[in-house]
């Protein structure tokens, strides 16, 4: 067998499970729990086979040694406690390096686990606590309309059984196999219930065995034999079923319920009987598919493409003046901005997948410095663009750290503050407009707003002048200055003036923006602002000589038109008066060097980032318009307040603005 054939599907299989793994270890430590272990164990056993599978033995190894430790406490002989969970959180942080190890080329070899894996053997070769075994049964119990169901299909010729599907220890792909197994019994009968409920199985949330409730015509002998012909199964029961009517059912067990007048057709319409049987059989399918990336990236640069197109003939409607032209011109138009957000919603991932790693590390980093902290997540569903997803894990983790580090007190000074020992610590995203907003809160000593001004002024960050006259919220915006750090002691987390300016300048990369608000004593929370997407976003155009830009409408509060005569000049800048506060002037003719015509009174685009404000002074408006980014390349990387580039209708490249960069 070619394994690279597969080493993708191993990739993703393993980084669901290890994350699967995290989560319940952290459930596991707060709550304990049968449930929980047995989950844990299953992911533990999947990874040990696909691993050892592909030939990853120090993965396998590894995950053996886990899952024969979580089998004796699943099993009672032993109690789980600190020390194996501490255990087990590490061989997660080595899974998945060397799973990294994997992607990136490797074979799972670069991380020594000895020491983890005789932390394992020590706890599983410990003293066993005596249980006694009780006999399990797997038999369902059925709510009285699916016994009805039974009871009328015995009356047609059907006989009800259990089956029991054990599949073999070096299965690959469990789901697979279940799949071919329930393809085998539908061409003998109907499935009525599966335990555990067939999106478990779908989804590989078992461990090798699997019940079916299933309604044949067949004998069992026929039944058993049709489905030890399917690879990878090493043993099947098939019993009489004995019905439990009117009980409530322990363990849900409707995943696939027939109705009775397909099961009475059964026997006098064979054609239609097949056909209940198809599609029964595909609504037991997956709903989902998965999808190279490259794929969808290539699809998404045809559409900006096609895009770009559609703004040409839109123009060129516009210079012929046919209606019938424009009529049709017009249901492309709105036919593309359909398909524009369908193909867009391809690239959005849930921040799920960036969330899902903090848990755990909020966990190593509070118990590194021994503090309690307690993590609250929600808005994980909320959905942001890939690029987005890839790039903003790292600036995240550094707010949260720095939230651990600086904000939450250690426990004895919470306590005598009047406050829980354990500090909370909120992490939410969510939709607003066309942005994402990410938060991060939490409830320690906030923001020393005159320890930020002392030490600003000592590393002449801000003149005395500015100190005097900055608000509390501009004075706690200057950690993110660069090098800046209130930080008494250097350690590991902190106090070494690096992290937050990097932090501020990877989100204003990706077109968003970083705010905070600080409350003495309370707490403090960061805010950033993330756009949805990259790639395909409304700008205004202008004319600046006989240039044209595009300026992304998310940075832009209003245009107006301004008179010569209303310019001021403060602090030896031009400025003109908005609603009661001045605005500084930036003329983009003397930025880029065009030369243009001087006019009485030309156009201002504001733009803000966070509580600033810029007028920019163009030539013209050209309009609204829907453009596709492109990158400058290596050769123009680095242009100030440019950050990329679109074609227009007309076939002219036009920048565009990156008005970050204007302040």
């Amino acid at each position: 067998m070619d394994v690279n054939e597969y080493l993708g599907l191993f990739l993703d299989e393993s980084q669901e499970h290890i994350q699967s793994i995290n989560t319940q270890l952290l459930k596991l430590e707060q709550s304990g729990g049968a449930d929980v272990v047995q989950e844990i164990f299953r992911s533990a056993h999947t990874l040990k086979g696909m691993s050892s599978t592909m030939g990853y033995e120090r993965v396998a190894n590894l995950t053996h040694e886990m899952e024969s430790a979580l089998d004796l406490v699943r099993g009672g002989k032993k109690e789980s406690n600190q020390l194996l969970l501490d255990t087990m959180f590490i061989a997660m942080e080595q899974m998945e390096d060397m799973i990294a190890d994997i992607e990136s080329g490797g074979q799972g070899a670069n991380v020594d686990v000895s020491e983890t894996v005789a932390a394992f053997q020590s706890f599983i070769g410990g003293k066993e606590v005596a249980v006694e075994k009780t006999s399990e049964t797997s038999t369902f119990e059925i709510d009285l309309y699916t016994n009805s169901v039974i009871e009328q299909a015995k009356q047609t010729g059907f006989e009800a059984y259990q089956i029991t599907v054990k599949l073999s220890d070096a299965v690959v792909l469990k789901a697979a196999r279940a799949y071919m197994v329930f393809d085998r019994l539908q061409e003998l009968g109907e499935v009525v219930s599966t335990h555990p409920e067939t999106e478990e199985i779908e989804q590989e949330q078992f461990d090798l065995s699997f019940d079916v409730l299933f309604l044949s015509q067949e004998t069992a002998e026929v039944i058993e034999h049709a489905i030890a012909q399917v690879s990878e199964v090493e043993r099947v029961e098939v019993n009489a079923f004995t019905e439990t009517a009117g009980s409530e059912p322990e363990v849900a067990v409707t995943a696939e319920t027939i109705a009775p007048e397909p099961v009475v057709q059964a026997t006098s319409d064979k054609e239609e009987a097949k056909d209940t049987k198809e599609q029964v059989a595909a609504q037991a399918q997956a709903k989902t598919i998965r999808v190279n990336l490259e794929r969808i990236d290539r699809l998404m640069n045809l559409f900006e493409e096609f895009i770009i197109d559609r703004g040409r003939l839109e123009r060129l409607a516009d210079e012929v003046g046919q209606p019938e032209l424009n009529e049709t011109v017009e249901k492309i138009k709105r036919g593309t901005n359909e398909l524009q957000s369908l193909v867009l919603t391809l690239r959005m991932m849930p921040i799920e997948q960036v969330f899902n790693r903090f848990p755990r590390m909020v966990r190593s980093v509070a118990k590194e410095i021994h503090k309690k902290v307690q993590l609250d997540i929600s808005g994980a569903e909320t959905e942001l663009d890939r690029t987005v997803i890839d790039e903003i894990g790292d600036p995240l983790v550094h707010l949260i750290r720095n939230a651990i580090d600086h904000g939450i007190e250690r426990p004895e000074v919470r306590l005598q503050a009047g406050k829980p020992e354990q500090g909370m610590l909120a992490l939410r995203a969510y939709h607003g407009g066309n942005r994402v907003f990410i938060e991060i809160e939490d409830d320690g000593a906030g923001i020393n707003v005159d320890k930020v001004r002392s030490k600003a002024l000592e590393r002449g960050v801000i003149t005395d002048e500015e100190a005097t006259t900055m608000s509390e919220n501009e004075l706690a915006m200057l950690i993110f200055a660069p090098g800046f750090s209130t930080a008494d002691v250097v350690t590991d987390l902190s106090g070494r003036g690096v992290g937050l300016d990097v932090v501020k300048n990877k989100i204003e990369s990706l077109g968003g923006v970083v705010s905070l608000e600080t409350v003495a004593g309370q707490g403090t929370k960061f805010q950033v602002s993330l756009p949805l997407t990259l790639s395909i976003i409304s700008a205004m155009l202008v004319q600046v000589g006989e240039e044209s830009y595009a300026i992304p409408l998310t940075s832009i509060l209003e245009t107006t038109l301004l008179d010569e005569a209303d310019i001021l000049t403060a602090h030896r800048e031009r400025v003109f008066d908005f609603r009661g506060q001045l605005v500084p002037l930036v003329y983009m003719k003397e930025m880029f060097g065009i030369e243009s015509e001087t006019k009485s009174q030309f156009p201002v685009v504001v733009v803000r980032k966070g509580n600033k404000l810029v007028g920019v002074v163009v030539n013209d408006l050209i309009g609204q318009q829907e453009i596709v980014m492109k990158p400058l390349g290596t050769y123009l990387e680095g242009i100030p307040a440019i950050s990329g580039a679109t074609i227009l209708g007309d076939g002219r490249v036009a920048l565009i603005v990156d008005s970050n960069d204007l302040f």
